[in-house]
């Protein structure tokens, strides 16, 4: 639960954030938490500074008006901001008075030495900028800063000749003030913004891992690693062996027809869930969903030269695999699946929504594969058919009509061969 004050706090500063981005509110949240910091110290100070001098008689009022003109003005600037709701005006006047006060109070007083360097506290303007508004615009405080100081060091003689005197005890003090004050007011200050820069990196870190989780999800790992080291959102491949496989649930369209789009949604979650599972048991990448269709490859990105025949093992495995989810769902199933190999470029598409995806003839053979194949069989094209013929089992296809080729021979895959079985297609 969050602190009593942290709450009072944020109720205080909601006006100024609106609705900002939750980045920008973030920034606003921080910066009014370091500026209240340092706004509250040198306004604690400027109370002590006041008493102080005021009890030294009527010829120190001048000195004493300085602080006090300052917490005027500094927390009357806060409510016509605050009603106005412009925090970057209320920034911008805190931190020319806080620059501001400490020199002048300094030179009023008579210079470094009668002042006990009370302009010190000055510090806390560019030191403040640097926390609120970065490192760019910290900059020209810090040299007005450094302009103050050497100005209040070139002229100090001509303050010191009009310094009234000030007794060495209350001197003492204010040198033990100056010093410890701004020490420990930087120290709480940077202290905060190292603790809250802590929780934001903290917090990029985390999303930072989702992000690479939830791209390592979409692309092959090796893809999402690749991309992460080179930044760029162009790979491109040419991979000259590997297999496809399609596969398409059959007559989805008329199964689906009757089901609400929960239903449709979570059967085939249900059905391309197992197939995640087989092709991870396989180690073969799943490249992507088309509707009811299941698209995975073998040899890419990851070359390995006995692509045909992990697929071939895969395939094998789909009608076991669909007669047991027909049985969870009490639904029968059937599925056609096809097979090529070949060469293909692999490659990623895209700049927002991007993914890993294949061209090429090969894969074209392997959709055709697959819509011209037979319900609960495993149609392959010639070219599987030449690097699995010596160890599994097929039977041939002849004059199947395939878009762009004409009249080809296919092969339904049957099995792997046992030593004492004889290919049945020779």
């Amino acid at each position: 639960m969050m602190h009593q004050a942290d709450r009072y706090f944020m109720r205080l500063i909601q006006p100024f954030l609106g609705n900002k981005p939750p980045e920008i509110a973030k920034a606003v949240v921080l910066g009014m938490a370091i500026l209240s910091i340092l706004v509250l110290a040198e306004s604690l100070a400027c109370v002590f500074w006041i008493f102080t001098l005021s009890s030294l008689g009527e010829g120190y009022a001048v000195m004493a008006a300085v602080p006090y003109i300052y917490i005027i003005i500094s927390y009357s600037s806060l409510l016509v901001f605050y009603h106005f709701k412009r925090f970057d005006a209320f920034t911008f006047t805190q931190l020319v008075m806080l620059l501001v006060m400490p020199f002048f109070m300094q030179w009023i007083i008579g210079g470094l030495q009668a002042s006990s360097g009370v302009a010190f506290w000055a510090i806390l303007s560019p030191v403040g900028a640097l926390m609120i508004l970065g490192t760019r615009q910290s900059t020209p405080w810090f040299i007005l800063f450094g302009l103050l100081a050497v100005l209040s060091w070139w002229l100090n003689d001509q303050f010191s000749m009009h310094a009234l005197p000030i007794p060495g005890d209350i001197r003492d003090a204010f040198f033990a003030i100056n010093m410890a004050g701004v020490s420990v007011i930087l120290y709480i200050a940077m202290r905060y913004f190292q603790s809250e820069k802590a929780k934001v990196l903290e917090a990029l870190a985390v999303e930072k891992s989702r992000s690479e989780q939830l791209l390592r999800s979409i692309l092959p790992e090796s893809v999402a690693k690749r991309l992460h080291e080179t930044q760029c959102g162009r790979i491109a491949d040419s991979h000259d062996a590997v297999t496809i496989l399609f596969a398409d649930i059959v007559n989805f369209t008329q199964i689906s027809a009757g089901m609400t789009p929960a239903a449709v949604v979570d059967l085939l979650n249900h059905v391309f869930s197992r197939f995640d599972q087989l092709a991870a048991q396989y180690g073969v990448e799943k490249i992507k969903t088309i509707g009811d269709a299941y698209m995975v490859i073998a040899g890419a990105p990851s070359p390995r030269t006995d692509h045909a025949h992990v697929m071939a093992d895969m395939a094998l495995e789909v009608p076991a695999l669909l007669d047991k989810v027909s049985r969870e769902i009490g639904m029968p199933l059937a599925m056609r699946i096809g097979m090529n190999s070949g060469a293909v470029v692999a490659g990623i598409i895209g700049n927002t929504r991007f993914s890993y995806d294949l061209w090429g003839d090969a894969v074209n053979i392997a959709s055709r594969m697959e819509t011209t194949g037979l319900p609960n069989e495993i149609q392959v094209s010639a070219a599987t058919y030449e690097l699995l013929k010596a160890d599994y089992c097929f039977e041939p296809r002849c004059g199947v009509d395939v878009k762009g080729k004409g009249k080809v021979v296919t092969y339904l895959l049957k099995g792997r061969m046992d030593k004492h079985d004889v290919d049945v297609s020779r």
